[in-house]
């Protein structure tokens, strides 16, 4: 997983008396609750906490806290978050807040126990490290806690006044229903939330799922602690309070590891919520021993390394005008490594869902040669730019072909894919995947797809498609603002909203409508104030197209694309969707060749060529017939001419 934060955890001894008692453990329960205290009085925003944040729910819970990477382990805690387990629910804050009998009725009427639910609460991040995203990876540990360690549900209350019930609903937490109200100490509105393990989390499963491997790697760390105080031994005042992870030790020529490393051992292929790979740099002690520990667990279903072969191509990359014999390339090939051996070269890409170990070359020495075959019509300096942007694909079905082919072709170095539909049977007709994919988010799918052709690219995904909620956080939120939108979803308020969003912040938007070739573009960015669709809908707006039915989604769609212009293939197919046709008919002829016009139109876009805002038709039926035959006016003598014209360009020297 790729985080900026240290994060440490501990099990707090439980009984009336624990946070006194002399110990490791319990000078840290004192240094959260003053962490805490200092956080949430907030330069006296809230009065109550002016002193301390003493809780008795502080006994017998896992505490987390995260400090930055570059402060090293004795750095400052900038965030806390604390989860209880079933073993004190009769404590939990969200029983307290209100009160044993409606808590037991909540419970009931959700179908759970006091046995499996667990309780997140306390969740603070210092200021300076609020726009860093603390925030996010310490909610993300404390649910992947709760989910290894066997939760059904997390229960907890969260304040209003500053968004945070909406920054856990992105992480699957709803509102529980009539249980909002004022509370004094807090000064403001308060509510409980709900989450339920099985429903995954949200926007970030895949980063819960990343750090339920964390947290056992903590919570070994934690547990060894524990036994050290137990037998008697007092830490120094020396030792950091937060100890680094332990890590085995790895040996490439014989690895001696035999316990698997902690946060990989539940890494495997059949996770459909996994899209990233994880990239080992043998150089890094820490990855040489996680890798190590990663063949060990037998996940590892096949190991790729074609090291040898991508340095030939670089060296050849390099100077392609150079002839090398054997020699020399072996002499080339041992110039570039430097010394290092040819296993420690560049990084190892592990992707779990194929259970694949791929050994690629340094990210910038793999770019070069990925994209070596594009010189001539992208050259370097180009293909630099483009890597620098960031494109966002709403609809991954038709955009899937889009996605990829930016990808194959590095126009982009960063992605962002939203979609909520997951892979059918009846998709398997125009894209690109395969039978044991069903199932799987198109998202999550495409950005596999697209990690396997670069492991160094940055892709976030939003598995839940687009909403007002996240709308934003699409457009500027995460790793950063999109600069070109591709829009290919079927759904008629994302389509205005999206458009409205992208015009408001001048991001251009390209759509392929997978029909006679017909390619859209909006220039947004130097016309701030273009009409959505050119104005085919007047002033209707993404607000208008709430609560249709589907015979009016469907009336709407046909506008967007100009019912006058479509195909009669697509003409004569519209009465009978929802009677005789189950949805639109699409081919995997007319998605690829989407594509392909999406991604011509994107480059030239973000290179600052020629693509004007407008309509374009690359329609084959019109473009492959008999009256656009260009060989059908030559005479057969010119026909002759030209051919004996090429045998002669092609013709051998002959022998002396």
């Amino acid at each position: 997983m790729d985080s900026p934060w240290i994060f440490s955890a501990f099990l707090a001894p439980d009984g009336p008396d624990a946070p006194d008692d002399p110990g490791h453990s319990s000078e840290l329960v004192h240094e959260m609750r003053h962490l805490r205290a200092r956080i949430l009085f907030d330069g006296g925003r809230r009065p109550a906490f002016r002193e301390h944040d003493d809780q008795p729910q502080d006994l017998g819970a896992w505490h987390f806290t995260a400090r930055r990477t570059r402060d090293g382990a004795h750095g400052p805690p900038l965030g806390y978050v604390r989860l209880l387990t079933p073993a004190t629910a009769a404590r939990y804050q969200s029983r307290e807040f209100l009160g044993d009998r409606h808590y037991a009725e909540v419970l009931h009427a959700h179908g759970l126990t006091d046995e499996t639910v667990f309780e997140h609460s306390r969740l603070v991040v210092e200021h300076r490290a609020r726009k860093l995203g603390l925030g996010l990876h310490l909610n993300a540990l404390a649910i992947a806690a709760a989910h290894e360690l066997g939760a059904a549900a997390m229960i907890g209350t969260s304040g209003t006044a500053d968004g945070q019930d909406r920054f856990h609903a992105r992480f699957g937490f709803h509102p529980v229903a009539s249980t909002r109200r004022y509370v004094e100490r807090y000064t403001e509105d308060v509510v409980v939330l709900l989450h339920r393990t099985a429903d995954r989390a949200g926007e970030y499963t895949a980063l819960v799922d990343d750090y339920r491997l964390l947290f056992r790697e903590l919570m070994a760390d934690a547990q060894a602690h524990t036994e050290a105080e137990s037998a008697g031994r007092v830490r120094e005042r020396s030792e950091p309070a937060f100890p680094a992870t332990r890590r085995p030790v790895f040996n490439p020529a014989s690895s001696t590891t035999t316990t698997p490393h902690p946060g990989l051992t539940t890494i495997g292929p059949a996770d459909p919520h996994r899209f990233k790979p994880v990239l080992f740099h043998p150089t890094r002690p820490d990855d040489r021993a996680a890798l190590s520990s990663l063949l060990n667990t037998g996940a590892v279903r096949e190991v790729a390394d074609t090291i040898e072969s991508q340095l030939e191509e670089l060296i050849r990359a390099r100077e392609p005008g150079r002839a090398f014999d054997p020699e020399e390339m072996t002499a080339a090939r041992r110039d570039q490594l430097e010394g290092a051996a040819a296993w420690d070269y560049g990084a190892w890409a592990w992707y779990p869902w194929s259970g694949r170990l791929v050994h690629v070359l340094p990210r910038e020495e793999f770019r070069l040669v990925r994209t070596d075959r594009n010189r001539g019509k992208i050259d370097r300096p180009e293909q630099r730019r483009l890597l620098t942007k960031r494109v966002g694909v709403i609809g991954l079905s038709v955009g899937n072909s889009a996605a990829i082919t930016l990808a194959q072709e590095g126009v982009a170095g960063a992605f962002k894919l939203a979609d909520f539909d997951t892979l059918s049977v009846s998709n398997l007709n125009r894209l690109r995947a395969g039978v044991h994919q069903i199932g799987v988010n198109k998202a999550v799918l495409a950005a596999r797809q697209m990690f396997e052709i670069d492991p160094y690219l940055d892709i976030e995904i939003f598995r839940t498609g687009l909403s007002e909620e996240n709308m934003r956080e699409f457009f500027l939120g995460g790793h950063g603002p999109v600069d070109l939108l591709v829009e290919e979803c079927d759904t008629p308020w994302v389509k205005l909203a999206a458009r409205e969003a992208a015009r408001d912040l001048g991001v251009p938007v390209v759509m392929d409508a997978n029909d006679r070739g017909l390619l859209d573009v909006e220039r947004f960015d130097h016309e701030p104030h273009r009409p959505p669709l050119h104005g085919l809908l007047g002033a209707l707006s993404a607000a208008d197209c709430r609560d249709l039915t589907f015979e009016e989604k469907v009336r709407l769609v046909v506008a967007m694309v100009d019912a006058s212009r479509i195909s009669p293939a697509l003409a004569a197919s519209i009465p009978e969707i929802g009677r005789t046709l189950s949805s639109w008919p699409q081919l995997a002829s007319g998605v690829a060749l989407g594509g392909a016009l999406v991604t011509e139109a994107a480059r030239r876009i973000l290179l600052g060529g020629p693509c004007p805002s407008g309509r374009f038709y690359v329609d084959l039926e019109e473009l492959i017939a008999p009256d656009r035959d260009q060989t059908r006016d030559q005479t057969q003598d010119q026909t002759q001419d030209q051919a004996q014209d090429l045998a002669g360009v092609w013709s051998l020297p002959s022998a002396p």
